[in-house]
């Protein structure tokens, strides 16, 4: 701001008050210009975030739509906290609904257990006051994900809940994958077929260790946590599968680590639907915006970089 005003005093002194002395209006009319032009250029558009493709260039939203438009499933990685990420979750939504009478959509923030209560609701034989009681949704559905229950439910698209149901989450968390095996057959109604194909993958319990040590999870083994990550992976590839018939598409709307590098889902859902074609976006937040930060590249098909300084919902 001080540049600015330097700058506009510099111009006065050397060019303005010379030619008042002469009474040249015609030269005064070009200066006034330029000095219009020097304040427009001073000043940057605000920018809230660009979109890159996988390989870091820069491309239109339209582009990036057209892209993820042929695939079977859509993966959203997003940011769960960040409201920019939300609201473009509603755009590429409405987006591939506008291009596709067969869109369905799925969200981690749903379990699946809840179905018939989605269902009714949706249905419109519930009300929302009911659906909100009974559904056991995130602290930040009001926020962030209900504009996505909405719009399916105005626009009669199908909406799945993909995750697992949580107390099997913790249960695992607690006891171990082989626990699951002792559940009621009406228990295994909401999880994948069993046993599940776990692979120990030391990057995610190097990461859940790091939580403990940062006092988030400091009662919980790594691996415990990792296979608790595990069966929610496989939960979601299973009902995204199981609620996939041949022309449909789906995009699905989970955190970032769910989808990221192909991982997470993606390799359950090809286990149970070996010929899906995927696509994946990411959500990323980054102080600048004007490219893709390396350590980034390699996670996603596109990613939506937004600006640091933008409000987070919680």
């Amino acid at each position: 701001m001080y540049l600015i005003e330097e700058m506009y005093m510099a111009f006065l002194m050397l060019f303005i008050m010379p030619i008042l002395f002469r009474k040249d209006m015609k030269k005064i009319l070009w200066m006034v210009m330029l000095m219009v032009s020097m304040t427009a250029y001073a000043q940057k558009t605000p920018e809230i975030y660009r979109i890159f493709d996988a390989k870091g260039k820069e491309v239109t939203y339209e582009k990036m739509i057209k892209s993820v438009a042929g695939s079977d499933v859509v993966f959203f990685g997003e940011i769960h906290n960040c409201v920019i990420s939300h609201w473009m979750e509603l755009k590429v939504l409405e987006s591939l609904a506008e291009n596709n009478s067969k869109l369905k959509v799925g969200m981690e923030m749903l379990e699946a257990d809840n179905q018939l209560i989605i269902d009714e609701y949706t249905g419109s034989v519930i009300s929302s006051d009911r659906f909100e009681e009974e559904c056991r949704l995130w602290p930040n559905y009001s926020t962030d994900y209900e504009p996505l229950v909405y719009y399916s439910k105005r626009h009669h698209l199908p909406l799945i809940a993909t995750n697992v149901p949580r107390r099997y989450a913790s249960v695992v968390k607690e006891k171990g994958l082989v626990y699951l095996d002792s559940l009621s057959d009406e228990a295994k109604r909401y999880l994948p077929k069993l046993p599940i194909k776990y692979v120990e993958n030391e990057n995610a319990q190097s990461g859940f260790a790091l939580m403990g040590l940062m006092g988030k999870a400091k009662d919980s083994k790594p691996e415990l946590m990792a296979q608790a990550q595990a069966i929610k992976d496989a939960t979601m590839g299973w009902f995204i599968a199981q609620n996939l018939k041949k022309g449909e598409q789906m995009i699905h709307f989970n955190g970032t680590y769910h989808s990221d590098a192909n991982n997470g889902i993606i390799p359950y859902l090809k286990e149970y639907r070996p010929k899906t074609t995927v696509s994946t976006i990411r959500a990323v937040r980054q102080e600048e915006i004007d490219k893709i930060d390396e350590d980034y590249l390699g996670l996603a098909d596109f990613y939506i970089c937004i600006t640091e300084d933008m409000n987070m919902s919680y």
